[in-house]
């Protein structure tokens, strides 16, 4: 099911659409989603999908899977559309096919995907990868210091198969693997750091 929460959310057709994978349990945090953690006083969830905003998104998706209904009346996200992935449980691969069949609609050319648990990628990195889309059959993706990582540009001609492929926590890594030499790599290593939030010693030490 898809929510737009302002009704003037962009409903024409867009080249790029951003997509965050926000449903996770966190499990290692105690049971605490990630998208409701804080940081500089503001929610995981919030930072991120701004940050697809800022960087040229100008339609976003939100994927919620975890105490969706606490994420929705605590996180500040209007015009943002929301997605319910009731698979969350299965890992991010279920999110990332929740996210992009709500894509079907939408005309665009391509996702942009990011992670909320990804804190210190922002808008600069985000307009570094959506740069790279040149048609629905672009693949592109962050790297950094030649590792690739997020976020990630999937065009609509590849949907299909990453969404054949997403299972358990893999998400788009084995279709990226087997098409690796039609990636577009994007360095994004001055203007982002990839780490992941998995602990509480992690969020302690990006603050």
């Amino acid at each position: 099911m898809t929510e737009s929460l302002s009704p003037s959310a962009p409903t024409a057709p867009v080249e790029v659409v951003g997509l965050l994978l926000a449903a996770g349990g966190g499990r290692r945090l105690g049971g605490c989603p990630k998208a409701l953690l804080e940081h500089r006083g503001e929610l995981f969830v919030e930072r991120a999908a701004g940050a697809l905003r800022d960087g040229g998104c100008t339609r976003v998706h939100v994927v919620l899977g975890a105490t969706a209904d606490v994420v929705r009346e605590r996180a500040d996200l209007p015009g943002y559309v929301l997605v319910d992935n009731p698979d969350w449980r299965e890992g991010m691969g279920s999110s990332l096919r929740a996210g992009l069949a709500s894509l079907r609609e939408t005309g665009a050319g391509a996702a942009l995907v990011c992670l909320v648990d990804q804190p210190g990628i922002g808008a600069a990195a985000v307009a570094r990868v959506r740069g790279a889309y040149r048609s629905p059959g672009t693949l592109a993706a962050a790297t950094y210091a030649g590792e690739r990582g997020h976020p990630v540009l999937f065009g609509a001609d590849h949907w299909d198969g990453i969404a054949a492929s997403a299972t358990g926590d893999r998400g788009a890594r084995a279709y990226l693997k087997e098409h690796a030499g039609a990636v577009t790599a994007v360095e994004c290593g001055d203007v982002a750091e990839p780490s992941d939030i998995d602990t509480f010693s992690d969020l302690e030490r990006l603050e």
